[in-house]
């Protein structure tokens, strides 16, 4: 019978690693995450630069014109 005692007094599970094996899979762990960082920084970069061109004035009617196609008289 199964009772709520027993999941307190069952064995142990012990997980033995070598040191170099948990050192690689630490530096696995944070090359990922840098990998990350870089991808998101990329991501930020381009959306920065969208917005930025967004925000630039126009400098004359010329270039205004230019978008729209129509001419600088009207």
């Amino acid at each position: 019978m199964y009772t709520l005692f027993d999941s307190f007094f069952s064995p142990t599970r012990v997980v033995v690693v070598s040191e170099e094996r948990l050192q690689q899979a630490e530096k696995e762990l944070k090359e990922n995450q840098i990998q990350v960082i870089d991808n998101r920084i990329e991501e930020l970069t381009a959306y920065r630069n969208n917005l930025q061109k967004q925000l630039a004035p126009a400098k004359s009617g010329a270039d205004l014109d230019a978008l729209d196609g129509g001419t600088h008289d009207g």
